[in-house]
């Protein structure tokens, strides 16, 4: 059942919708991801370290929620639910208990790695069916690699 309709063709409306939906499971689990980290984080480096997970977080959160009510408007319902991005995310988990400073910064470069090469290629995938989407995905991209950049940078 959708009670808000698209203008989109049904084949555009299938490619954004998975396309949404992959972006949105991406985004909730670095956030889960970061957030775990940032509990966990220990040594010399912690509270820089600490508040640039948050800044993940804040920004993971937001464009989940732009990711999500994309969806919404366009007539797809999105699933955030925790089974959903368990079953189909990418980010590789994140052991439990501390993590060095050092370890923190590997383990976000990484995630942060493969949600954008998944972005991009959601990216490539809504360029003809819907350049509205295309756009907030380029969007959140961006942001997201300044991000994977400022962990580089903590690494070198």
């Amino acid at each position: 059942m959708s009670v808000v309709k698209s203008a989109l063709p049904d084949a555009d409306l299938k490619t954004v919708g998975e396309a949404l939906q992959g972006a949105l499971v991406d985004l909730v689990d670095l956030a889960l991801v970061a957030k775990q980290v940032h509990w966990n984080v220990v040594g010399p480096r912690f509270r820089s370290v600490h508040l640039q997970l948050d800044e993940v977080v804040t920004s993971a959160r937001t464009h989940s929620d732009v990711v999500a009510e994309r969806a919404s408007a366009l007539g797809i319902a999105p699933d955030g639910r925790a089974s959903t991005v368990a079953s189909t995310t990418a980010i590789t988990g994140v052991r439990e208990g501390w993590v060095k400073d050092v370890d923190a910064v590997r383990i976000l470069v990484d995630a942060l790695a493969v949600v954008i090469t998944r972005m991009r290629e959601r990216i490539g995938a809504t360029e003809t069916a819907d350049p509205i989407t295309q756009d907030l995905l380029i969007d959140l991209t961006g942001d997201l690699e300044k991000h994977h950049w400022m962990f580089q940078a903590e690494s070198a």
